[in-house]
């Protein structure tokens, strides 16, 4: 089985300053209360200083990089 590359926010500790959604547009968007949500995109192609720099925009570090399974087509 694949995997890609995803982001990932605890929620838990997320405060929904929205930095994450405003650099990445395409790697996060805001759920009904304002707060970080993944869109899923692979950022397997995404450079690590990119992924660094987003991932440090995050007041609370409560953005991470997650390894997840691709079903692989047949």
């Amino acid at each position: 089985m694949a995997e890609i590359r995803v982001f990932a926010v605890d929620t838990e500790i997320c405060a929904g300053h929205g930095r994450c959604y405003a650099l990445a547009p395409e790697s996060f968007e805001p759920d009904d209360s304002g707060y970080a949500e993944p869109t899923g995109r692979d950022e397997s192609g995404r450079p690590q200083t990119e992924i660094d720099q987003i991932i440090g925009t995050c007041p609370e570090e409560a953005i991470s990089v997650a390894s997840a399974p691709v079903a692989s087509e047949a």
